[in-house]
């Protein structure tokens, strides 16, 4: 059988994602390719599945603060909450979202993170779930916490969740940050200013809103992800 090459996919924006090399982001120096990228049309491997179902989420899948451990997480309780859309605008259902993140303060539960901040023995930082009929995606977690990273000898992760999104076909896949609105440290990150454009980065941010926000229980914020097309929400890398 021959694959039948459509194209159908919008191509990736130029100027969008961050670039292979950011001389202030400096492990990028010795990771990044020396040559320009080849574009290639999509064929039908990228253009359908994976298919997701259902029964492979379980009820707490979406809530960091009670699918791990029994005593429950530390930190401010928040949920995070938006719509995923492709490149049109439409939205994209049953799609699987998968995020992880560091705890209240700072710490990742990875073998690998020595920072001083105590892990929690309630949470666990990973989460998934499936976009619903209109696309729409929920979490609820803590908000997580500014760690620092030896990359200029005082620099700081802004405080963010890493999303992994599959939409319609594997050439949709998109692994990115959330940060938070109002974060000081947005500005001052290498990793965040490499995106090029000022408005993509704005995609990155998610905004409070009061209108999801649950008196005397958590504060709720907003972010939308949109999947390729020039308002594609922008591939993120780092830590």
């Amino acid at each position: 059988m021959t694959d039948v090459f459509t194209g159908r996919l919008t191509p990736r924006a130029d100027g969008l994602h961050p670039p292979p090399l950011a001389p202030a982001y400096r492990s990028t120096a010795l990771r990044s390719p020396r040559h320009a990228p080849i574009r290639m049309p999509s064929t039908t491997t990228e253009e359908t599945g994976p298919v997701f179902g259902h029964d492979m989420i379980a009820p707490l899948d979406h809530d960091l603060t009670a699918n791990f451990g029994s005593g429950g997480a530390i930190g401010e309780q928040v949920f995070v909450m938006g719509h995923l859309r492709d490149e049109g605008g439409r939205p994209i259902a049953g799609a699987l979202i998968e995020v992880w993140q560091a705890n209240a303060g700072g710490r990742y539960r990875h073998a690998r993170d020595g920072y001083l901040a105590p892990l929690d023995p309630g949470f666990g930082g990973c989460g998934r779930c499936l976009t619903d009929d209109a696309g729409a995606y929920s979490f609820r977690t803590i908000r997580p916490g500014a760690y620092p990273w030896p990359n200029g000898g005082n620099d700081w992760r802004p405080a963010h969740i890493h999303f992994s999104v599959f939409g319609h076909a594997f050439g949709q896949r998109l692994v990115t940050q959330m940060y938070f609105e109002g974060d000081p440290h947005i500005a001052l990150c290498p990793i965040v200013q490499s995106i090029p454009d000022p408005a993509a980065i704005d995609r990155l941010i998610a905004r409070l809103d009061m209108g999801a926000t649950v008196p005397f229980d958590a504060r709720a914020y907003r972010f939308d992800i949109t999947l390729r097309g020039l308002s594609a929400t922008p591939f993120g890398a780092g830590a």
